[in-house]
């Protein structure tokens, strides 16, 4: 039973929440089905990348000696002793007075030190005509377009991180190591209840005193985006049979986390709070922050439950704040926080508030850094101005007001737009 009334900060809310999460098991997948999950242990290389010196340029693999002074006036003539195409090796030594023939990630001839790139020889004059020998127009020093062993990754070096989540550039990394299939952190399976006997479908048209459930469908978005499995449940009424019914469905579908939206508060039909309390544990209920002060989190048969109010912006902050957070812990990764950013306040004042503010925002980039506008109406029920916004910017409690030119920090929830 819970009955501690005391609210707290947004940081206090967060840190309880997540130390009571631990990551799901590991699974291996296919490299090609990596991207966007979290490794589960660190992956290191086990051999030299590149794993044999190579040509970085098409030219002639010689020796730098035989460069000394070559100039377009005076240009080193060397014979050409062997091709050697990329996918191929060739173990015609290079000898001082020879050159070879090389095409971009070939193996570097024994004897070899240098490559000249086809542009300072006389290749250029005539591309493609056979000969047996080669003029330098240019000198270089040894080591010159070539790529060592090793000159990537070293036998033993890190390239994934355990905690990363999986991006381009990590999959190319691995493929490189040969790393087929990658060892990762379950994702997370996430119940999505909306409840309140006002909801009807998004397909229905409502009666008089009734509302289209979006909450549910912008949760699946953001489950999704946090990397999680979204399970979209029915509608609950308002009454703790139905919310207990639907629970065990979850339950039923191997739920990793409960997230619900509405039935948090004090009201005679909030009935969440109530089947919380009467049948699980909760953690805390009220954080300090508008919008979404009542939001609730406990654990109900064992699976943590995030309880986010029922006005649609502020279960959608509420959302970024607390289940993304934990949708991300679950998971494995190693940052769960969205990052945050200085950016300037522009064009409207803001009254603060006895509580922390977290206000939608549009964040651009423009030549002196990024700049923040309200993306629209910040009343908590007002989905237009959540889809505008790419930030939510933080404005701490207070009596002042914060004038344009500010600046304020803001979590980003995508990339900054472009222009002012």
């Amino acid at each position: 039973m819970f009955n501690s009334p005391v609210s707290r900060t947004v940081e206090e809310a967060q840190a309880e929440l997540l130390a009571q999460l631990l990551p799901l098991p590991v699974e291996h997948v296919a490299l090609t089905a990596a991207v966007g999950r979290t490794v589960a242990e660190d992956i290191l290389a086990t051999e030299h990348i590149p794993p044999f010196a190579n040509s970085a340029m098409d030219g002639y693999a010689a020796q730098a000696a035989d460069l000394v002074g070559a100039s377009p006036s005076a240009p080193a003539t060397l014979a050409i002793t062997a091709h050697v195409p990329a996918g191929a090796a060739s173990e015609h030594a290079v000898v001082p007075g020879t050159a070879v023939r090389i095409m971009t990630g070939a193996p570097l001839p024994p004897g070899a030190d240098v490559v000249v790139p086809f542009e300072a020889t006389d290749e250029v004059e005539h591309p493609g005509v056979a000969s047996d020998t080669v003029k330098i127009f240019t000198a270089y020093p040894p080591q010159s377009h070539i790529r060592p062993a090793g000159e990537d990754l070293q036998p033993g070096a890190l390239v994934v991180a355990r905690g990363t989540v999986l991006h381009p550039g990590h999959i190319a990394a691995l493929a490189t190591v040969g790393a087929a299939h990658v060892p990762v952190f379950r994702r997370p399976r996430v119940a999505i209840l909306a409840t309140g006997d006002e909801l009807v479908a998004i397909d229905q048209t409502p009666d008089r005193g009734q509302i289209r459930n979006s909450n549910s469908y912008a949760a699946f978005a953001q489950v999704l985006e946090a990397g999680g499995e979204p399970l979209l449940l029915p509608i609950a009424r308002d009454t703790e049979a139905d919310l207990l019914a639907r629970i065990h469905m979850a339950l039923d579908l191997g739920a990793d986390l409960f997230v619900t939206s509405g039935g948090v508060s004090v009201g005679d039909y909030d009935v969440v709070r109530q089947v919380l309390t009467a049948h699980g544990t909760m953690t805390f209920w009220r954080v300090r922050m508008r919008p979404g002060k009542p939001i609730m989190v406990g654990m109900l048969h064992a699976v943590p439950l995030i309880g986010l109010p029922g006005n649609p912006a502020s279960a959608m902050v509420c959302f970024e704040l607390f289940a993304r957070p934990a949708i991300r812990a679950l998971a494995g990764c190693s940052a769960v926080l969205r990052p945050t950013v200085p950016v300037q306040l522009l064009d409207h004042a803001v009254v603060q508030a006895d509580r922390r503010q977290y206000l939608r925002v549009r964040v651009a980039a423009s030549a002196t850094g990024l700049q923040a506008r309200l993306s629209g109406a910040q009343g908590s029920g007002i989905t237009s101005s959540l889809a505008r916004a790419n930030g939510l910017l933080v404005v701490e409690a207070g009596s002042a007001t914060v004038h344009p030119g500010a600046v304020l920090p803001a979590l980003l929830l995508a990339e900054p737009f472009a222009g002012g």
